[in-house]
């Protein structure tokens, strides 16, 4: 395909971005979005069984794998599981992971018909407990594990809401080999939608977890991490936190100004190669 027919395609798909699945509270999209393809993949929408309602989600893998396949669990951004969350679960099956990324806001409301994160935060994501989303991501894994995944190379990550989520679940199930937290916060209030965060539960962690995060993010102080870093420190686990000192939050976000193009690149690498190193390949 000519470098023209590629900016012509980049344009058509931009200027229906909202109709084909970015979230409302996202809009615009940035003009240097990355759109991954579906070649050789086979992608869809599962519905996991969660024992309360079947949930609904997308996933990618290899379209014509022999085997099972290793695992990456993608937990959502606050925006839920809009056209970046899938783009990034095609970039995982590129390298022959099966992908899923589950719609963790799902009985509470779409995330993606919501305009401004103000409405996104006070309506639906404040109503969403940790106790249902990690009961959530136990059916992911059970669904995962029943459609081709190979649970003993199996992975987690997830991005700002979900970032934290991945601290929790790697606390969680210790059958994971590996996890990589974008940008979570690890740290804050408690209430009994939020009972715990990362830096209350870094002894507990027998999972591998890295930490990819923004110096100038202005919602997750170099203070929080410094604690976070130093109760890791002190349970002696195999886990790292990296920080950019250029990055912010969301830096990883192609679609968004807080994108930075070197540091995602290079933070994307790192964790595949955690994931690689802890036997999730």
């Amino acid at each position: 395909m000519s470098d023209s027919s590629q900016a012509m395609n980049r344009r058509h798909f931009l200027a229906g971005a909202g109709s084909i699945g970015f979230a409302l509270a996202v809009q615009p999209i940035a003009a240097g979005t990355i759109i991954t393809d579906s070649q050789s993949l086979e992608t869809g929408a599962p519905a996991i069984d969660t024992g309360s309602g079947a949930m609904p989600g997308y996933y990618a893998r290899p379209a014509k794998a022999e085997g099972p396949l290793p695992l990456v669990i993608v937990i959502q951004e606050i925006f839920g599981v809009h056209e970046h969350i899938r783009d990034l679960c095609r970039r995982l099956a590129k390298q022959g992971y099966l992908a899923v990324a589950p719609e963790l806001y799902f009985r509470h409301g779409d995330p993606a018909k919501i305009a401004d994160i103000d409405t996104l935060v006070r309506d639906l994501v404040s109503k969403v407990p940790d106790s249902e989303v990690q009961s959530d991501l136990d059916a992911t894994w059970r669904w995962a594990g029943a459609h081709g995944a190979d649970l003993a190379r199996a992975a987690v990550t997830g991005f700002c809401w979900g970032g934290r989520q991945t601290w929790l679940y790697a606390a969680r199930n210790r059958q994971l080999k590996a996890a990589a937290a974008w940008y979570g916060k690890v740290e804050g209030p408690v209430n009994t939608i939020t009972p715990r965060h990362p830096l209350d539960i870094a002894a507990e962690l027998t999972v591998p977890v890295l930490g990819l995060y923004g110096a100038q993010d202005q919602s997750i102080p170099l203070a929080s991490l410094e604690k976070m870093k130093a109760a890791l420190h002190k349970a002696g686990g195999d886990d790292d936190i990296l920080i950019y000192p250029d990055a912010g939050h969301g830096f990883n976000a192609d679609y968004r100004p807080s994108y930075n193009a070197r540091d995602a690149v290079d933070a994307w690498q790192k964790m595949l190669d955690w994931f690689a190193r802890h036997g999730a390949r």
